[in-house]
């Protein structure tokens, strides 16, 4: 994808800050540092969001991601981890290169927010088996 920015970092067209690299995935520091070591992982193949991503490429990216949240743990002293995945405008994807953010957490004003909605009460167990069922009609 020539107009890709993640695809240009790894075809070394553009900088990156990259912390780990093999035959199938690129990880390098996100521009932005929503905390300080915040990292992408991304496939070397080109993918734009989980919806096209194949199983193989998928454990490619993940089969790193332990490795990388054990250095950044050493390495920035963190607290805590966010694995995080944006697919699509609607859910805040910005770069359609699928990628990982891995957001080290130091405390609860680091300048991050990971709070979501609860919404329990709108939702019955009857409601929640109808849903259940229809997501395994999909499978």
């Amino acid at each position: 994808m020539s107009q890709c920015i993640f695809c240009k970092i790894i075809n070394k067209e553009i900088p990156g800050h990259v912390v780990y690299e093999d035959e199938f995935v690129l990880a390098f520091l996100d521009i932005s540092q929503s905390t300080k070591g915040h990292t992408l992982v991304i496939p070397k193949k080109h993918a734009q969001d989980v919806f096209s991503m194949t199983a193989e490429d998928m454990s490619h990216v993940f089969s790193i991601v332990p490795k990388l949240a054990n250095a950044l743990k050493t390495t920035f002293n963190c607290n805590g981890l966010n694995v995080v995945n944006n697919n699509g405008v609607a859910a805040g994807q910005t770069v359609f290169h699928y990628h990982v953010h891995l957001i080290p957490r130091y405390d609860e004003t680091d300048g991050f927010s990971n709070s979501y909605a609860n919404n329990m009460e709108n939702y019955t167990p009857e409601m929640l088996a109808a849903l259940k069922e229809e997501v395994i009609k999909s499978l």
